[in-house]
């Protein structure tokens, strides 16, 4: 097993994109936000490289009166800022920029500017000079900028943004010129093409010498836990090191002095899903430190670590060796005017949500999520299937699947040391049906498993089964099934011979676990109409019910491990008669009220909680029913 787990770290660490920890201030780092509001200009879609060619970058936003400049937050998508389409609607570059000062005392440090995502891509100047570009949107970038600031005076960054979408980008897309003159984007993906600077911008310092990535790999025996790191310096080799391991009280557990090593914990406090332990999401803490010659602290950084182990087989994902069952969501980072922009309120209220209905996990639906998300799913135990930008993936080419394979090479830098991330998922409704998908999902899966063997590996697929190429490789089959709803639309009575047959055979084929990644029906909040019919709060009820009687025939079966519904709340798409202001498929609104739908998927998880994971019920459950006082739990 230890043979195992250093294999698994070396390739962890050996990623092709090191040096992206999330920023973090301590006794040797200094961070400043840049998150504000910021000057923006648009360029026009017939002109879009005006920018450029003007070079913007070295010019003042405040003393271009001949654009029209805007105030823009970030982080916030700036499509729904506006108040006419334009705004929303606009295809290729749009630009940023803002003043920020950088104190004296920095002169001393190294500088660093960190985006946590641009949607999509992205060019960034700092006083007119060129320091960082990035082509994939989601994920973070960073730059070092020492050399090009001002110390004690005032800087400028400037930011190009474009969010056209290509055949070879990821996700894929196409453009063309309407008639009016207009350029307009298209995309077959199911959700709104939301841009801009959507996620936090940041400066920070380091040390000449510094901590410039850590990689964890952790293993319990019986009680006990293991904590395998290894940690890459930059810099100077002459420093000796601290590696500490922290509880919750600020308690030093173990340590070690080396940058490569293993700590053992006794009687250590596993990581576990919420619901399945009462002590569910337990983080220590890794404390790295660096000293110099004179015993001085150099640098310090300290990394989230929970102590778990996965594994699995032809019928089971597991974790700590118990057998898990996925209750949850496909999701979307979208809310009304940020779009995609990180909203911290949202966020925590997500949670509270998903806590409330008893889900343990979801799907980072189609794209990785803000660290600030992912973090609370590692402190609150919510299972995360994390999944690459790559969604509807078509027209296969070797630029393709570069671009591809670099996003996964990114997202696994990111999330690799997460304990909440139990699985990655490859793409989302790839055509897996085309004959050139299986030399592509070969490499697409082979690269994954080269970067990272500790996790199984998924494909959300739509296809059937028996035509499609893509479940030969991977770990645990996902599979979206949607009877009911665009298939056999109002025949509820069909949804469980079919959802139980297409599930067998994904089994039967490739003798792999099997997960329902999504199900579900569009649903108007308020509409109601009895005996049920689509799009009405009933008809989503009775489909619901339906899935659960054959989830509940699978699990029997013991290869069936989850069930995500589509969605766990409403969100925005591109403009469709087939779309009433958006996909409707929530079983919360998109202001996060809950429809009928929450209600009973809410007794539905706490049942699976309570029955499979020995869970305590919320006390609400016990309501007063009937008039001689007696009270009846309602499940």
């Amino acid at each position: 097993m230890i043979v195992l787990l250093y294999l698994a770290l070396s390739l962890l660490s050996n990623a092709e994109s090191a040096g992206i920890l999330y920023p973090r201030a301590s006794e040797t780092r200094e961070l400043i936000s840049l998150d504000g509001l910021w000057k923006f200009a648009l360029t026009n879609s017939t002109d879009s490289v005006r920018g450029h060619v003007d070079k913007w970058y070295q010019i003042n936003f405040k003393a271009m009166d001949e654009l029209d400049i805007q105030t823009m937050p970030v982080p916030a998508s700036y499509n729904d800022i506006g108040s006419d389409s334009t705004l929303r609607d606009h295809v290729g570059p749009v630009w940023y920029q803002r003043n920020f000062f950088v104190a004296k005392s920095w002169e001393k440090q190294t500088v660093w500017i960190r985006f946590s995502s641009v949607c999509r891509a992205a060019e960034v100047w700092v006083n007119g000079e060129s320091v960082a570009s990035h082509d994939i949107g989601h994920l973070p970038f960073q730059a070092e900028i020492s050399s090009v600031l001002k110390y004690g005076s005032e800087n400028t960054i400037t930011v190009a943004v474009d969010n056209t979408l290509t055949s070879d980008t990821v996700p894929q897309g196409s453009v063309k010129e309407l008639p009016s003159g207009r350029v307009k984007q298209s995309y077959s993906f199911d959700f709104f093409n939301y841009a801009g600077i959507d996620r936090p911008v940041v400066l920070y310092t380091t040390p000449s010498t510094y901590i410039d990535d850590i990689t964890v790999l952790t293993d319990i025996d019986n009680d006990n836990g293991f904590v395998n790191y290894t940690v890459i310096v930059e810099g100077s080799d002459t420093v000796t090191a601290k590696v500490s391991l922290v509880d919750k009280t600020g308690k030093e557990v173990v340590s070690d002095t080396v940058l490569n090593g293993s700590l053992f914990v006794k009687d250590a406090n596993f990581w576990w899903p919420y619901l399945m332990d009462p002590n569910p999401g337990y983080l220590y803490s890794l404390q790295v430190q660096l000293f110099d010659d004179d015993d001085s602290l150099v640098d310090k950084y300290s990394l989230p670590v929970g102590i778990r182990t996965i594994s699995w087989d032809s019928k089971s994902v597991k974790i700590n060796n118990k057998p898990i069952y996925l209750r949850g969501f496909g999701r979307h980072e979208d809310s009304d005017i940020k779009g995609k922009g990180l909203d911290l309120p949202l966020i925590v209220r997500d949670y509270n949500l998903m806590k409330w209905v008893g889900a343990n996990s979801y799907c980072t639906s189609h794209y990785p999520y803000a660290e600030e998300i992912m973090d609370l799913a590692d402190e609150v135990g919510i299972m995360i299937i994390d999944e690459c930008p790559a969604v509807n993936t078509d027209n296969y080419s070797d630029e393709l699947l570069d671009n591809h394979k670099k996003s996964l090479t990114e997202l696994i830098q990111r999330d690799k040391n997460r304990p909440g991330v139990i699985m990655w998922s490859a793409a989302n409704e790839p055509r897996t049906q085309r004959d050139e998908a299986e030399d592509y999902y070969k490499e697409i899966v082979g690269h994954i498993k080269s970067l990272d063997t500790s996790r199984p590996v998924t494909v959300v697929n739509n296809q059937s089964p028996d035509n499609e190429y893509s479940g030969q490789f991977i770990d645990v089959a996902s599979a979206n099934i949607y009877t009911g709803w665009y298939s056999d639309t109002g025949d509820v009575d069909v949804i469980v011979s079919k959802v139980t047959e297409i599930a067998r055979r994904w089994n039967k084929l490739h003798d792999i676990p099997v997960i329902v990644a999504e199900y579900g029906a569009d649903t108007q909040e308020g509409l109601h109409i009895l005996p049920s019919y689509v799009w009405s709060e009933e008809y989503q009820d009775v489909l619901l019910s339906k899935h659960f009687e054959a989830f509940d025939q699978l699990r029997e079966e013991g290869f069936f491990i989850g069930e995500m519904i589509w969605n766990f709340a409403d969100f925005k798409t591109a403009q469709s008669t087939g779309r009433v202001g958006g996909n409707k498929k929530g079983i919360f609104t998109r202001n996060r009220q809950p429809k009928a739908s929450a209600h009973l998927l809410r007794k539905r998880y706490w049942a699976l909680a309570q029955n499979l994971d020995d869970a305590d019920l919320p006390d609400d459950f016990n309501e007063y029913i009937f008039g001689d006082g007696s009270v009846r739990d309602e499940l």
